[in-house]
């Protein structure tokens, strides 16, 4: 709870917002779906992430799957959609078998598979020059936590009124899972008994609303996991211990960065509303380079690059021992002049 200009501000969230909802009438409306998978035996993993922008008259449909040695399987589309009334398109599906508990994401259809992925920088060239394989996915995601977030409203229940041009989205919320399943590209396939986190968002959405941020889900188990999320000068997450989530009020991301402008490892340190504190270190194992562009209505070329490297994470505890996870590092940088904006 909070308050803003006076008002209560408070967090709902209800079984229905897992099925999508009626848009709003901004132009730039999107309800999104993501979720990510590891399986830290093999160290492999992946991502899925479907957003209806059906003002648009398309849904944003990414798969990404990271493969030993450093390969990354990789499709994106702009399908058409006529209606927000289910997630699914371009052979992706994501589908509500239990609001708050079980998910299930199927994927059938087409990938270009990268021995270097830093190829995608240009995309044109990389779909063009690298061999593309049919790929078969099919995972179970169950919640192992509570649901953490939701959509902040004033406490009598009206709208907190936004400008649709600087919006990012009105409401989120995430939740660590369990994941099994498997995942077939080409000739290879892999069994996945691993961890991840799905997160929800819907209302307008700008890829270019935020300047930079810095955004760290990681699972050590299915009682242990955190996300660390800094945005310009605002640091949050949370912290699974056991069956409960406890707010990360304060939290530092130093990274080291390549030639490239991507992140290689970083260094963490994160503090709860508890007070405990939680050191973490990073390793990124492989990394892909994603882009938004957008033209404004003044003419002016915006281009956002988001870096997805799949991560492994080591929390150092006060006693000296250390436990080994995995995640993502996801950064987001408006680019000027070819530099990002952001640490």
């Amino acid at each position: 709870m909070s308050s803003s200009e006076g008002r209560t501000i408070v967090t709902v969230l209800e079984p229905e917002d897992e099925y999508t909802h009626e848009p709003d009438a901004a132009s730039n409306y999107n309800e999104s779906m993501y979720l990510n998978a590891f399986d830290l035996e093999q160290q492999i993993g992946g991502w899925f992430r479907l957003g209806n922008r059906v003002h648009e008259g398309y849904a944003e449909m990414s798969v990404c799957l990271y493969l030993p040695g450093g390969r990354v399987a990789f499709m994106f589309g702009r399908p058409h959609i006529a209606d927000n009334s289910e997630m699914r398109a371009g052979g992706l599906h994501i589908e509500v078998v239990k609001p708050f508990e079980h998910l299930r994401v199927t994927y059938q259809g087409d990938v270009v598979v990268l021995a270097e992925p830093e190829q995608m920088e240009n995309p044109r060239k990389a779909f063009k020059e690298n061999p593309h394989e049919t790929c078969v996915v099919e995972l179970d995601f169950h919640g192992v936590s509570p649901m953490y977030g939701g959509r902040p409203v004033y406490e009598d229940g009206t709208e907190i009124e936004q400008k649709a041009e600087q919006s990012f989205a009105k409401a989120h919320y995430e939740q660590h899972t369990r994941v099994a399943g498997s995942m077939r590209i080409g000739d290879e396939e892999f069994a996945i008994d691993g961890l991840g986190l799905r997160d929800k968002s819907w209302g307008p959405r700008f890829w270019q609303a935020i300047n930079w941020y810095r955004w760290l889900p990681m699972v050590f188990s299915d009682q242990f996991a955190l996300m660390l999320s800094v945005i310009g000068e605002r640091k949050g997450g949370m912290v699974l211990e056991g069956d409960e989530y406890h707010k990360i009020v304060d939290c530092r991301i130093e990274s080291d960065i390549d030639d490239r402008f991507h992140q290689t490892g970083m260094r963490c340190w994160a503090k709860s509303e508890t007070g405990k504190e939680y050191t973490i270190t990073g390793n990124v194992l492989s990394l892909i380079p994603l882009r938004n562009r957008r033209t404004t209505p003044e003419g002016e070329e915006l281009f956002t690059r988001i870096a997805e490297g799949m991560t492994e994470y080591t929390h150092h505890a006060e006693d000296g021992s250390t436990q080994v996870g995995m995640g993502m590092s996801e950064y987001l940088d408006q680019m000027i002049d070819g530099r990002p904006s952001g640490p």
